[in-house]
């Protein structure tokens, strides 16, 4: 052996790990409130917790997620910025629909070479959409894997943690029969469902810059970012009496709307009571993908449901269109007698309530 192995000589540059925190640490900063101490750069985040003595019973909530083979379509357009969006809304609003109050996040970024820029795009992304949600990007890591990833390969993961006073928790508990299920409008495919995307457009032949008919490219419209329901869905329940939120992310609406419902009783969702966005059609139609195996993987343009009592709904309506969701009412909770033939009862092994999509997609 002519030459010495070092670290940097087997692919990891440390530098190069201190020049991409350089170039994000104004970014997270400005996500910290007076409650975070020391900083950016600590072994460990640390928030001042001493409101939570002002709670009677506080619940903490928990939520760890990643993006998902959507960061290869980012790596393709080499477009970094947005990916952020994507890990945020994935990990905050599940905190949210048990009616928590994000309090911190953390990141974590495995690559197989650090591009200081490119790292700190990524991090800009997550840290701007922490502060859209009120959220204290509070620590991260950045792991340089030479030889298990390619070197312009990376994958993101977060974690996040909020509080819900626990009389105010929203779930499965309170939800009854005769409620009302209100859908708020996804931005896109948010953030699930990629393998097949990707998958599908592989098969097709269509480039990533192929324009739409309705304007962007396909790999612009792809990249969307997820949306951000959190302070929306803080402030309906602060507002209204609100039973219950669904995130519709992996398995879809109904089976993530059954999530949420309790056993006895039977959501009834109208396919009709909103016109599927045009790039869910095209991906049916590109990959002639069955209609049921798309509203089982895609969110099909609802990325939010809250479940409200009748009284609740037009206010709740009037705020949520306020707030840029574009909800509608897409449904009711009923009692079932048992027969649920058809309906979908639950995914990640929750079995509670059940849910029946009815009538036609509009496209």
């Amino acid at each position: 052996m002519s030459e010495p192995i070092t670290y940097a000589s087997a692919g990891v540059d440390t530098a190069a790990g201190d020049r991409a925190v350089e170039l994000m640490k104004d970014a997270v900063r400005a996500t910290h409130g007076p409650q975070v101490i020391g900083g950016v750069g600590g072994f460990a985040g640390l928030f001042d917790a001493s409101e939570l003595r002002e709670y009677r019973r506080p619940l903490l909530a928990t939520s760890t997620d990643g993006v998902g083979t959507k960061v290869a379509i980012a790596q393709a357009l080499d477009v970094h910025d947005t990916i952020g969006h994507d890990l945020v809304g994935m990990v905050v609003d599940d905190i949210v629909v048990v009616g928590a109050r994000p309090l911190v996040m953390t990141d974590y970024i495995a690559c197989g070479h650090v591009e200081p820029d490119r790292i700190a795009a990524i991090v800009r992304g997550i840290a701007q959409a922490c502060a859209l949600t009120g959220t204290a990007l509070v620590g991260g890591e950045t792991a340089e894997h030479p030889g298990l990833l390619g070197a312009d390969e990376y994958d993101v993961a977060g974690a996040a943690t909020g509080v819900v006073e626990a009389d105010a928790l929203l779930g499965p508990h309170r939800v009854r029969a005769g409620d009302v299920v209100v859908a708020m409008a996804s931005s896109g495919l948010h953030s699930n469902g990629y393998s097949l995307v990707r998958r599908v457009v592989e098969v097709s032949g269509w480039s990533l810059d192929r324009r739409l008919a309705w304007g962007p490219t396909l790999g612009a419209e792809l990249l969307t970012p997820t949306r951000l329901y959190t302070r929306a869905c803080l402030d309906l329940a602060a507002a209204v009496e609100v039973h219950a939120f669904s995130h519709v992310t992996g398995g879809g609406l109904a089976a993530n709307l059954a999530r949420v419902l309790p056993a006895g009783v039977l959501a009834r969702v109208d396919r009709a009571s909103w016109t599927v966005p045009p790039v869910f059609d095209l991906i049916r139609e590109l990959g002639q993908v069955p209609w049921a195996d798309l509203e089982q993987t895609l969110n099909l343009g609802v990325g939010m449901v809250a479940v409200l009592p009748p009284d609740s709904v037009d206010p709740a309506l009037r705020l949520l269109a306020d707030a840029g969701t574009s909800p509608w009412i897409l449904g009711e909770v009923m009692a079932t007698d048992g027969d649920d033939e058809g309906a979908v009862q639950g995914t990640k092994g929750v079995r509670g309530g059940a849910v029946r999509l009815a009538g036609d997609y509009r496209v």
